[in-house]
């Protein structure tokens, strides 16, 4: 239970974490499935290569094959490609996991479709969107780390230009830890580590990766970055607090100090004036609060609560609001709990009045918005322990737990 002043109760925030996706991006486990490919030509090619790459058997059905095609069969490096000198039929679909045409007549190609269709295999008709279930994108290859990049159609030279510029971008030493995250993954598993111990791992070998592309993987990394989060488990039981500040409140402005805290936050504690874009960065599975103009008292109350029972609490703050004072901070550090505090851009002083608009429009449209959706998890009374608060004269006991 949770006592405020200002009869608004924490309204649990449950923004829309992500924006209308054109395409959902999936990353299909092809290792020894059929693929189906009909057609001929170079982009039909292309096509039987990739999927070969990703490990299905692909039967390639065209009466006269091309040399690009005759030369990819001969040269497959992984996976098979058979090529069938016969046009395609229905009965080619049985078992497809997937089916991919190439054909200049339209009545071909919808054909083609709907014969996957409703033989209930996903399928793409090169350079036709209306015949797709799915497409493919610009691909930076770090497997078995894979980056995907689709402009649904719209301009697919623009996501090859940002396929290059990633390619610099990314080392190819990358390609060298993901795999050894992917060997690394059971021995973490069965380390003894708590979920949040492993989480921690996690965080210590991508920090780690990050720093040392280049550097071949070994086993006394891995036993390194296992005593690190091993060490850290006794102090992570106790929680922390992080005070974040966000300055404008602006998303591009945070520090990167800020960013790290986000990402590594089990409950994250937000003011009304702060809008939900604010969290893009933040970890997924963080649960997030918002809260209106708590008592002072009260909110370090809930933040030490929460952060004894082992939750890392971030509080972000936005320009104006109070802020923490050396009581409030020596309050959390004196129950023996870390405090962090991460200061924020300042806001620029002589910000034009057409600045102040749009940040005063901003405001209210988060306050004035619909009251945001619960977030559908493990209630915070529930998953924390969060006691019951004192009463307080003119306060009315307003319920800050999420729906589970």
């Amino acid at each position: 239970m949770c006592v405020v002043e200002d009869r608004r109760e924490p309204w649990p925030a449950h923004p829309p974490r992500m924006q209308a996706l054109a395409r959902l991006p999936i990353f299909l486990a092809l290792a020894g499935k059929r693929a189906l490919v009909a057609g001929n030509g170079a982009p039909v090619a292309w096509k039987a290569e990739l999927l070969a790459a990703a490990g299905a058997d692909v039967a390639v059905f065209a009466e006269r094959p091309c040399e690009e095609l005759r030369t990819i069969a001969a040269k497959a490096s992984r996976a098979a490609i058979t090529l069938q000198p016969r046009a395609w039929r229905n009965e080619d679909f049985a078992g497809a996991a997937v089916a991919v045409g190439g054909f200049e007549d339209t009545a071909e190609a919808e054909r083609f479709s709907g014969a996957a269709r409703a033989a209930g295999v996903p399928v793409n008709v090169i350079d036709r969107p209306a015949y797709c279930d799915f497409s493919f994108g610009a691909i930076v290859n770090r497997s078995p780390l894979v980056i995907g990049i689709s402009t649904d159609g719209a301009a697919p030279v623009f996501g090859q230009a940002i396929r290059a510029k990633l390619e610099t971008m990314i080392p190819r030493g990358f390609a060298r830890w993901a795999d050894a995250a992917l060997r690394w993954r059971q021995a973490v598993q069965s380390s003894g580590l708590s979920a949040s111990g492993r989480r921690r791992f996690w965080q210590a070998f991508a920090a780690f990766a990050l720093s040392n592309p280049q550097r071949e993987p070994a086993p006394a990394d891995f036993d390194a970055l296992r005593r690190r989060a091993e060490d850290q488990a006794a102090a992570a039981e106790a929680g922390s607090i992080t005070l974040v500040g966000t300055g404008p409140g602006d998303p591009e402005l945070l520090t990167l100090r800020a960013v790290r805290a986000l990402q590594s936050a089990d409950i994250i504690l937000i003011d009304d004036l702060l809008g939900p874009d604010i969290l893009d960065v933040a970890r997924r599975e963080a649960k997030t609060v918002k809260i209106g103009k708590t008592d002072k008292q009260d909110e370090v109350a809930l933040m030490i609560a929460l952060a004894k029972a082992g939750r890392h609490v971030v509080r972000l703050k936005g320009a104006g609001s109070p802020t923490f004072g050396r009581d409030e901070i020596a309050a959390c550090r004196g129950v023996g709990l870390a405090v962090e505090v991460v200061p924020g851009v300042a806001a620029a002083a002589n910000r034009s009045e057409a600045e102040r608009s749009t940040v005063r429009r901003t405001s209210n449209r988060v306050k004035n918005s619909a009251r945001l959706a619960p977030i559908p998890e493990t209630p915070l009374r529930a998953c924390c322990g969060w006691p019951a608060a004192r009463p307080v004269r003119r306060g009315r006991a307003l319920r800050s737990t999420s729906q589970g």
